[in-house]
């Protein structure tokens, strides 16, 4: 049988005391937050010592993510370019700012510089827009990549059907569109030359599932 549940509103309320145990919104340390992120099952970022809890994507996010993945990873790991990995994994965009990219690559020359808790550099970063908040894609992370020196971001958006490439030049800390692609369209690199996407084909990954 299960418990009915109660009708007491006070009973009912969220157990407040317990964020008492955790740091204050913007006195989060890199440490603390990795602690959080190693026992939940959320996504959770850091920034500016501020905790970001992401939503928690859907199904064709989730097939676009992998579909991503394997194709830049099946890419570089024959021609041994470099690392690929999908979230979960931090990335150190400055003190106290962690992301966790939807797809992430470091080119080999730089894998040393990461640990297997955190990555401290990353070359490409990709991004499925989230429909509950496609401006922390489309604008704020635009921002805080370019910032960081990662050398190209792809935005993927599924409700746009199409990926924009974004690159940095060099010396700037604000990125260039290298191009946007439809449906029907390859998404190219240019950090990684060769490197393609169908655009069409990502779009509709759990189609055959």
């Amino acid at each position: 049988m299960t418990a009915a549940r109660s009708s007491n509103p006070i009973e009912a309320e969220p157990a407040w005391d317990v964020a008492l145990l955790f740091p204050l919104q913007g006195e989060w340390s890199e440490q603390e937050y990795l602690d959080l992120a190693a026992r939940t099952n959320r996504l959770i970022e850091l920034v500016d010592g501020r905790l970001e809890v992401l939503p928690m994507p859907d199904e064709d996010h989730q097939y676009i993510i992998w579909y991503l993945m394997e194709a830049l990873r099946d890419f570089v790991k024959p021609r041994r370019l470099g690392k690929v990995l999908f979230a979960g994994i931090p990335v150190r965009l400055a003190a106290r700012n962690m992301r966790e990219p939807d797809v992430v690559f470091v080119l080999a020359e730089n894998v040393k510089q990461n640990r297997k808790e955190v990555w401290n550099k990353a070359d490409l970063v990709m991004e499925v827009v989230s429909k509950g908040d496609p401006g922390r894609d489309r604008k704020v992370k635009r921002k805080e990549y370019a910032e960081a020196g990662i050398r190209e971001y792809w935005i993927v958006e599924p409700t746009r059907k199409r990926i924009m490439v974004l690159t940095l030049p060099e010396g700037e800390t604000a990125y260039a569109v290298t191009g946007e692609f439809g449906l029907g369209a390859m998404a190219s690199s240019v950090l990684i030359p060769g490197f393609a996407i169908d655009v069409t084909d990502a779009m509709n990954a759990g189609d055959d599932d």
